[in-house]
C-alpha cells in the first residue's frame, strides 16, 4: 500500500481540526504536529481542493472540516492527500497499466485486482470517526 507521509499529515490533521469548533491555521497545526510548514500547507490545500476541509482567510482564518468526520472516507483522504488513486500495485485496479507490458500473460493479475478491491471497500467504510474513537 502506498500511504506516505502525505497521508499520516492529512489525518493526524483532520483529526486535530475535526476536534476544535474554529479553524485552525497551518502555523498551529504544523507546531502541534512537529512538521514542515510548507509541506503540511500544500497537503491542506490539496483537502481543500477535493471539499475535505473549507478554508477561511484572515486573522482568524484557518480550515475546518467541510464534512462531518462520519462523512469523509478514509479513501477519500488519503485520495486527496496522494493527490492519486490508491493502489497496492501500478496495475492492480487496472490490467491495462501494467508496467511490463505483460499483461495479458499476467497470471497475479486476479489476485491483485481482488485485493485491491477488498481494500478499497474497506478504506470506502472506514471514516474519519472510525479512526478518532
Amino acid at each position: 500500500m502506498l500511504f506516505t507521509r502525505a497521508t499520516e499529515y492529512a489525518l493526524l490533521s483532520l483529526i486535530i481540526i475535526a476536534k476544535e469548533d474554529k479553524p485552525l491555521g497551518t502555523d498551529y497545526l504544523s507546531k502541534k504536529l512537529n512538521i514542515s510548514r510548507s509541506f503540511l500547507a500544500k497537503i491542506l490545500q490539496s483537502l481543500a481542493k477535493q471539499k475535505i476541509l473549507v478554508s477561511y482567510k484572515g486573522a482568524a482564518g484557518g480550515f475546518a472540516l467541510a464534512k462531518s468526520p462520519q462523512e469523509l472516507s478514509i479513501k477519500e483522504i488519503t485520495q486527496a492527500a496522494e493527490g492519486r488513486p490508491i493502489n497496492i500495485f501500478d496495475c492492480s485496479s487496472n490490467q491495462a497499466a501494467c508496467p511490463s507490458n505483460q499483461a495479458e500473460f499476467c497470471t497475479l493479475w486476479p489476485f491483485l485486482n481482488k485485493l485491491q478491491t477488498k481494500i478499497d471497500n474497506f478504506l470506502d467504510d472506514l471514516t474519519l470517526k472510525d479512526i478518532m474513537e
